[in-house]
């Protein structure tokens, strides 16, 4: 196949997206495929771009840098009128945030016909707003921390008696449409709660106040519509932040996690139900907290997981005896299906669907 990956783009998750773009391209490459890397806010990468970014660290963004030159999500345009990326026979998105992971790009891609991998616009959107996504949880039976959110400033300002009643103290401030935590603050005290809100509104222009479930973090990958196996993150902090995510040694990541059997399946089965109720498709990770009572309680469901060399979903593949150019191969096999090119089979064995090596458990 002809592939061309997505990355990049306007978010503040940009860099995560770059380094997960990169990983996808050498691993479709690796399974023999095609591949065309495209920035989708700079264009076509040649070769030199290429080796610039698989060298590049990911670095903490500021607010600020969010609104600079680069105004487009992505020129769908480009996949036809660049001679490198015209016949592409598939769209590989790995853009997190923003544009990309909101269902804008998916719904470029859908109205210009082009096959991509992933969710569609809808599922897209509700599992990038956590205030919707957790409203279906709840209606699907599945336990999620009791939370508020609020339009701006003043509105949270005014509510703070409300939140601190309702949710108590130690909670969570965090913006609904947001990744990888940027803007998110954990705060113990009231008087820590003008400055979270304040860091919350630079990323989004609503809070959201989540009642913080002291546990275990816990994640679950979904693949097709495969739970696999579950994995656990102990991060060298209080929560996994930004930097506990992406700075070597900050986390320790353990797939599978050392779980009574009945949780893990516990954890697998409410990450395979939100995957169902959010219209998710192809792939997704859903994150829980695994509560001192027991309870896997969900925080959110990401539609575009990170894939990264550091980053969970390949590690729970791994897990599962899924090598990281396999699961991308299985995930452009599933959306070229889906899109019926698939009976274009010229490359034989390449285009082979293979069915998902999941786990039975942990």
């Amino acid at each position: 196949m002809k592939i061309a990956v997505l990355m990049g783009g306007i978010s503040g998750e940009r860099d995560v997206s770059l380094a997960s773009g990169m990983q996808v391209l050498r691993a479709l490459r690796e399974a023999g495929h095609e591949v065309v890397g495209v920035d989708t806010s700079h264009g076509v990468l040649s070769a030199g771009d290429e080796e610039e970014l698989l060298a590049s660290e990911i670095h903490h963004p500021k607010p600020a840098a969010l609104a600079h030159d680069m105004l487009r999500t992505g020129d769908v345009g480009l996949l036809a009128n660049d001679p490198r990326t015209a016949g592409v026979d598939l769209v590989f998105p790995a853009l997190h945030g923003g544009g990309g992971e909101d269902g804008t790009i998916q719904t470029l891609l859908q109205v210009a016909g082009i096959p991509f991998v992933g969710s569609g616009p809808v599922g897209c959107a509700l599992a990038m707003d956590k205030d919707l996504s957790k409203r279906l949880a709840r209606d699907a039976g599945i336990p999620t921390p009791a939370w508020i959110t609020v339009e701006g400033r003043e509105d949270g300002i005014l509510r703070r008696e409300e939140v601190l009643d309702r949710l108590g103290l130690p909670l969570i401030v965090k913006p609904p449409c947001g990744g990888s935590t940027l803007g998110l603050t954990l705060i113990h005290d009231e008087s820590e709660f003008r400055e979270a809100l304040a860091l919350c509104l630079e990323y989004d222009d609503r809070a959201m106040f989540e009642k913080y479930v002291r546990g275990r973090e816990l994640t679950v990958g979904i693949l097709g519509s495969e739970a696999l196996p579950v994995g656990e993150i102990i991060p060298q902090r209080e929560i996994f932040d930004y930097d506990c995510k992406y700075r070597p040694g900050m986390a320790e990541e353990i797939f599978p996690a050392d779980l009574p059997p009945d949780v893990a399946r516990q954890a697998q089965d409410a990450a395979a139900v939100a995957h169902w109720v959010l219209r998710l498709r192809d792939f997704s990770r859903v994150d829980f907290i695994l509560g001192r009572d027991g309870v896997p309680w969900v925080l959110e469901a990401n539609s575009l997981p990170g894939l990264t060399a550091n980053s969970l979903l390949p590690k729970a593949g791994r897990a599962a005896g899924i090598p990281f150019p396999e699961l991308c191969h299985q995930l452009a096999v599933m959306a070229l299906r889906r899109g019926g090119g698939l009976q274009r089979d010229a490359e034989g064995d390449l285009l082979a669907a293979r069915n998902p090596r999941v786990a039975e458990g942990v």
